[in-house]
This record gives C-alpha cells, structure tokens and sequence, in this order.
C-alpha cells in the first residue's frame, strides 16, 4: 500500500494487546488520524521516541481499509520538555489537546494544527502566564470555529469607538454603549489583538494584559458556553 508521511501531533494513546498502542494524531493534511503502532511498548521500539506527547513529529504511515491505519516509521522534529517538568503546564497541555479534540471533526483544517504547535511553544515558555495561554487559545478556538463577537461595529451596526464604554449584549451577541460598561476601548483593542492572530508571546507585551484578561473573561466564558 501507498506510504503518506506528514507532520503530526499526538492526541492521544491507547494501549493495546500485549505492545501496540492505537494513537489519534492530529496532522495538517490529513486531519486527525487513528493508527496502530505495532511493538511501540517494546524496549527497542524504533517508533517509540517520535511519538512523545507534547511534540511535533514526521511520520509515515500507510491506510486502512477502515478507519484505522498503521504507523511505519517516526522522527522526531521537536519536544518540548519544559511542558513535562512543570506539573501545572502539563495538566495545561493536556486540557488544551482535550478542547480541540473535543471541537474538532475527523477533518479539522490545517489551523488547528498550527493552533496546538503554537501553544506548545508557549506552554514551553516559563515567562508566559498559564492565564495568557489559556485566554489566547480559548479565543482562537471562537475565532476558527465562527463564534468569535463582532469587535469592528456594536449592535446597532456602528463602529466601535475610542474613549467609549460597552456592554455586551447577550441576545444582540454584540456590544452597546454604556457609561458604566465593563468594557473599555483598551479591552476591545486586546480582543482585537488576541484575535487577529498574535502569538502568547507577543500579547505578554500588552501593558496591564493580566487585569484585561480577568474582566474579558465572563465574557469569553459566555461566549463558549
């Protein structure tokens, strides 16, 4: 049968028979992927070491004729060890892969891929906070899925502006003026900047980010419900 290679991420694994493992992969051209990896438990297994949680890898593998494929060869492109030395990054990490196996079909795009490697790569950063981390994914999470709220107009269709205050309304599902709205033009333009795309790192260098998060966090909260 036709070998594919590709770049994967691991989902998750499951043991089976005496030293295989069933993996569900996640991978920009295939989508999400259940192969079986033959031998992987054994001691000397060649597979073993390109299929680490927390990694990026290259795989080869070939398909089934149902819905389970078969995993040839691995090589790992790279490991975040950071994520597995810290306990609280690793339970981060694994409720990060959790939410996108959760909202993502057999065939997500290949942004979700990206996704999930971009938040290895902060989670592997000690500077950059856990609450940082967990916001910015939440809202890519919004954006991709078609949920994200309307940052350009109100409710009424005109455009935000600088220096007003906003409430957000729930069955408009967009903001209206208020004087006492909890949502300033600072707030809107962190919404603004964490949904066009920018990375955990470079959202750390928005001043006050952590007070801004804490009062966008109903909000989100709402919005994912």
């Amino acid at each position: 049968m036709k070998q594919l290679v590709t770049t994967a991420i691991v989902l998750s694994r499951t043991d089976y028979g005496e030293a295989d493992r069933i993996l569900t992969l996640l991978t920009p051209e295939y989508g999400k992927l259940r192969l079986l990896a033959k031998g992987v438990r054994r001691v000397k297994s060649k597979l073993a070491g390109g299929i680490e949680l927390f990694s990026v890898s290259h795989i080869t593998f070939v398909k089934g004729r149902g819905e389970m494929g078969t995993l040839i060869s691995t090589r790992l492109e790279k490991h975040y060890a950071s994520i597995a030395r810290d306990l609280q990054r690793t339970m981060t990490g694994y409720e990060l892969i959790k939410q996108l196996h959760k909202h993502t079909e057999d065939h997500p795009e290949p942004e979700y891929f990206a996704l999930l490697h971009q938040a290895f790569e902060a989670l592997n950063e000690p500077d950059i906070s856990l609450q940082l981390i967990q916001f910015w994914f939440d809202v890519q999470i919004l954006r991709l899925s078609g949920h994200a709220p309307n940052l350009q107009t109100d409710a009424k269709g005109k455009r935000l502006a600088a220096g007003q205050c906003y409430q957000f309304d729930y069955g408009a599902m967009g903001f209206i003026p208020s004087d006492e709205g909890a949502f300033s033009s600072n707030h809107i333009k962190f919404l603004r900047l964490t949904l066009a795309g920018n990375i955990p790192k470079a959202l750390c260098q928005v001043q006050g980010h952590g007070a801004l998060i804490q009062d966008c966090l109903p909000l989100l909260r709402a919005l994912k419900a």
